[in-house]
């Protein structure tokens, strides 16, 4: 497997690793279980779902989980995702899911990072970024659309709640 890094000069972005486990779990929060992961994560999870992403990554799978590194450490602030092919979407649509841990929300770096995973799924083929949010998460909407997404249609998932949709062509541009 040849090592993505994506990087707008403020951010990066590289799979998500191992090591990534301990930050992963100091940084998760109550709005980050309930917007996200549905459930506080362990040790034990966390770590299984990491390997789980690097064998996506090796077998070049549906799923492309990424950690959104910050500041001159590079430290993990949060973690975005995408998924090709995901339940509900059409072909070329490509679901992304994004959350950043509390000390790092409120400086642009979410819009950033969905920016940079947007270029990134239209050059593996996306046509469209979809992001399905729920009504009450107004945060997740507005980086939806400082990222340049439009609202789309309204469906409801497996337990009946409302998910907003936001949609980019990924075929008009992506910068």
């Amino acid at each position: 497997m040849h090592e993505v890094k994506l990087s707008d000069g403020v951010i990066a972005l590289s799979p998500l690793r191992l090591v990534d486990a301990a930050a992963h779990l100091a940084g998760e929060d109550e709005p980050l279980v309930r917007w996200l992961s549905g459930n506080p994560g362990t040790r034990e999870g966390v770590e299984a779902y990491l390997r789980h992403c690097r064998e996506q990554w090796e077998t070049a799978g549906p799923l492309r989980a990424f950690g959104i590194r910050a500041g001159a450490d590079g430290r993990l602030a949060g973690t975005i995702d995408l998924r090709f092919a995901p339940e509900g979407l059409a072909p070329g649509q490509v679901n992304v899911a994004y959350g950043l841990y509390p000390s790092w929300r409120g400086r642009g770096l979410a819009t950033r990072a969905v920016l940079l995973v947007s270029r990134y799924a239209a050059s593996e083929g996306g046509k469209e970024a979809v992001i399905r949010v729920e009504p009450q998460n107004a945060a997740s909407a507005a980086v939806a659309r400082r990222a340049g997404f439009i609202p789309g249609k309204h469906t409801h998932d497996a337990n009946g709640t409302r998910l907003d949709w936001y949609i980019r062509d990924l075929c008009a541009g992506t910068g």
